[in-house]
């Protein structure tokens, strides 16, 4: 891939989706497939005056080795040097990227019932200092081709020409043309606009029903939340940053224990590693009652029981069927581009920033007004091309939102 092209990406992650600001410390965390690409946002990065750009390795298959063969309590016991670069990112605050290129099936053969309790114990000091620093840091998600990753979605090319491939898929999903940056100014006022639109109807409950794929099934927005999509700001800064990129999405988080009814999943779950599919999750009171999967039944069963709350729905969001990724015809089998491609709903960790006026209240009230807290948030897709989506609303008006897939409105 031209390296004039890749600036341009890298200049949108840093100036868009992470919109660092002079004297800012910036971490990067990234697998070690495209290290040409990361030295890039580096180098992007102290172009927009950044105090600092640390960039942290990971490597799959070290992961695996360590999750093996360590004796349960020493995996779930958090090193001295891991709990300083957690306390450092709650009093720096510093701009986080995450570049996800990782093998889909790279964590196949991994002992997940023992990482499953290494994660809890793991969470008991991880949590709260996560929930401190809270909506007041900016972040982003983005990918980067891997081997792997393209050879899984690109079976029939070389390696090279896999992830070559890949890259220019990623590219055209994320905007990345003659102006990106002008691009995603044009796309976030457009999700703007459909997000002030739903949040005028002052919806009820929605209602899906879904003829090829199953799903009947009804969830009622917290009245306190509002949707939102694109673009987010960070809370005492009010830096407006772009959390993931490629986003089709509108989203809003549900009133925990309010969901009824079966959805079931149109696309495989990628979860550490691993795919889940052909699965299906019935809700009563809104709470994850019965369940099936015919590949990862156990992981499934995992990320519902992750904690009490984990069976509870943090997040439905609403992406049009006929979408840029979607259009591509690519299964990513990588959940940042997949939930991108079709209306999802989250388990576990709803949005305590959607709450109106959230800053004026303690976490535990925001909890309090139905926002599901949890140690986890696991997007699955359930959006089909004869999805349709019902808005209730508390004056009893029935309102299309969705007809076949795509936007009513």
């Amino acid at each position: 891939m031209k390296k004039t092209i890749l600036k341009k990406y890298a200049n949108l992650l840093i100036r868009k989706g992470l919109n660092v600001q002079p004297g800012q410390e910036v971490e990067i965390i990234a697998s070690l497939d495209q290290p040409e690409f990361v030295k890039m946002c580096v180098e992007e990065a102290y172009k927009a005056k950044a105090k600092s750009v640390k960039v942290r390795w990971n490597y799959q298959p070290l992961e695996k080795l360590h999750i093996n063969n360590q004796k349960l309590k020493d995996l779930s016991t958090l090193s001295n040097e891991t709990k300083a670069m957690w306390e450092h990112r709650e009093e720096a605050l510093p701009c986080m990227l995450y570049l996800v290129s990782d093998d889909p099936d790279g964590m196949n053969g991994t002992n997940f019932a023992k990482y499953a309790k290494a994660r809890k114990e793991q969470m008991k000091w991880i949590k709260p200092l996560r929930k401190r620093m809270e909506n007041k840091y900016q972040w982003c998600i983005a990918g980067v081709p891997g081997e792997a990753w393209a050879k899984k979605i690109y079976p029939n090319l070389s390696k090279h020409q896999a992830v070559e491939a890949l890259w220019q898929t990623i590219l055209d999903v994320s905007r990345v043309n003659d102006d990106p940056l002008k691009a995603w100014d044009e796309h976030n006022a457009d999700l703007e606009k459909r997000c002030a639109y739903l949040n005028s109807l002052e919806i009820d409950f929605l209602e899906y029903h879904s003829e090829s794929g199953g799903t009947n099934f009804k969830v009622w927005p917290n009245p306190n939340a509002i949707w939102e999509g694109g673009n987010e700001k960070a809370l005492g800064s009010n830096i407006v940053f772009n959390p993931n990129i490629p986003s089709e999405e509108v989203f809003t988080s549900p009133t925990k224990g309010k969901a009824e009814g079966i959805v079931y999943a149109s696309k495989p779950l990628s979860y550490n590693g691993k795919l889940i599919e052909n699965f299906w999750i019935k809700f009563e009171n809104g709470k994850a009652v019965d369940f099936d999967a015919e590949e990862g039944k156990d992981l499934l069963k995992e990320i519902i029981e992750t904690d009490e709350n984990s069976c509870y729905l943090g997040e439905c969001a609403l992406v049009p069927y006929h979408s840029p990724i979607q259009d591509s015809g690519v299964l990513f089998y990588e959940t940042l581009y997949d939930e991108n491609a079709a209306c999802h709903l989250a388990l576990g960790m709803g949005f305590t920033n959607l709450i109106k006026n959230y800053e004026n209240y303690s976490q535990e009230e925001l909890y309090a007004m139905g926002i599901n807290d949890s140690s986890t948030h696991v997007d699955f897709m359930i959006g089909t091309k004869d999805l349709n989506i019902v808005a209730h609303t508390k004056d009893g008006k029935t309102i299309q939102i969705f007809k076949d897939g795509n936007w009513a409105f």
